[in-house]
């Protein structure tokens, strides 16, 4: 038997080993808000919203906060039928109210409104903002939702989809919340839909809420029924990540495609967390000589994981993959293209959060115009980054690389 002197080293050398990053991590993070406050993201390059015609539809590109809520807003004021609206965050600023008053507009008129957040994601959010009139149906994805299943982690994961679709016509996803500061001071990535596209988005919206109605709604609120389209779009895909349901396809479509790869790779994150056989991906496609390129943020609103994936350069670096930091703003976008022909855009980062976590949202593009796009999109970033170089990363000094080893222990849980 283990006497009980050995049990408690035991249990004192586990608290230490995720205490004492889990106390540093907190630390970092208070310091780092601190010395934020007031501070303001600089202008940075951008490209024009462009639309270009994928099969029946056609797919608009924007990476500005302002086009694409201009165009958002036009769509809601336009609406004849049924809006269906889900979003992480929904801050209670004159963009929020802007969207809120549309929304609330579109329902007065006879619309079939319906909405979808993530409460915890909108905690600091006022409770007045929150409050809705009864025409629209709210789905108020709630801050625990495991109720008595506690011990079910498939019932842990946030609502994380950003999805707009309008009339059966129009559908808008991407990783842009909704507030004031994304409109001018992020970067982020974003897409308009049209054609027969749509009607995946429609029913990825549908299939949540019904998945949730009878748990949030107790019976009170009908599914939400969709007719079938009997148009495919081969060259559009959708890809769910269902945490309910043990379903994760996004990141075996991400491996798939850096795996098929044999021209280049350019991939947009804005947190870079992932398992080790993502990363194994990555070095291999370098390896053979692919043009690997890694775009994240200098400085993200998250310095935890800004520390934390810096674990994972080195090897990068040593494959041969390309470390380009976006510098004076946030870069949120979750955005890659392969080849000059696949693209994907949506609401999944790199980290274990998005990819075996949360409720996410990608879509799969197989079209090269598109592809073009995304390279040129890809391009302009890249002018407004900073290089990683390996003697840099060497140069570093003693108190950043013991900082990041005490701090590795939290990888996983991000």
């Amino acid at each position: 038997m283990i006497s009980g002197s050995v049990w408690t080293w035991v249990r004192r050398s586990l608290l230490a080993f995720i205490g004492v990053p889990a106390l540093l991590a907190i630390g970092m993070t208070l310091v780092d808000g601190y010395r934020s406050r007031g501070r303001r993201a600089k202008p940075f390059p951008v490209t024009p919203p462009q639309t270009t015609a994928v099969g029946a539809g056609a797919i608009t590109t924007y990476t500005f906060g302002n086009d694409l809520y201009d165009d958002m807003i036009e769509a809601i004021e336009g609406a004849q039928r049924q809006i269906l609206f889900e979003t992480y965050i929904w801050k209670g600023d004159a963009v929020g109210e802007r969207f809120k008053t549309a929304l609330v507009a579109a329902a007065r008129r006879g619309v079939d409104v319906y909405v979808i957040y993530d409460s915890f994601a909108n905690l600091v959010v006022p409770p007045r903002f929150k409050r809705f009139p009864a025409e629209l149906k709210v789905l108020r994805f709630p801050v625990y939702p495991a109720g008595w299943r506690f011990f079910d982690l498939a019932r842990y994961g946030r609502d994380h989809r950003k999805i707009l679709v309008v009339d059966e016509e129009v559908g808008f996803v991407g990783g842009y919340n909704i507030g004031t500061q994304y409109a001018t001071e992020w970067r982020d990535t974003h897409v308009r839909i049209t054609g027969p596209g749509v009607w995946d988005l429609r029913r990825a919206f549908a299939d949540f809420w019904n998945l949730n109605r009878r748990r949030i709604f107790r019976g009170s609120a009908r599914p939400l029924l969709l007719e079938t389209s009997s148009v495919w779009e081969p060259r559009i895909r959708f890809h769910r990540n269902v945490p309910r349901l043990w379903m994760f396809p996004i990141r075996s479509m991400y491996i798939e495609a850096i795996t098929r790869a044999s021209r280049n790779v350019y991939l947009t994150t804005a947190y870079f967390l992932p398992d080790q056989d993502f990363v194994d991906a990555l070095k291999d496609a370098a390896r053979r000589g692919v043009d690997v390129r890694l775009l994240i943020p200098l400085k993200s609103n998250h310095v935890v994981t800004d520390w934390i994936s810096r674990g994972y350069f080195s090897q990068l670096l040593d494959a041969g993959v390309r470390i380009l930091r976006f510098s004076g703003a946030m870069i949120h976008a979750k955005a890659a293209t392969v080849d000059g022909t696949w693209s994907t855009i949506g609401t999944a980062n790199i980290d274990r959060l998005s990819l075996t976590g949360n409720y996410e949202i990608n879509v799969e593009v197989i079209d090269e115009s598109l592809a073009r796009v995304m390279e040129e999109i890809f391009a302009t970033d890249e002018s407004n980054s900073l290089e990683l170089t390996r003697h840099e990363w060497e140069a570093r000094d003693v108190h950043r690389k013991f900082t990041e080893l005490v701090l590795r222990p939290l990888r996983p849980l991000l």
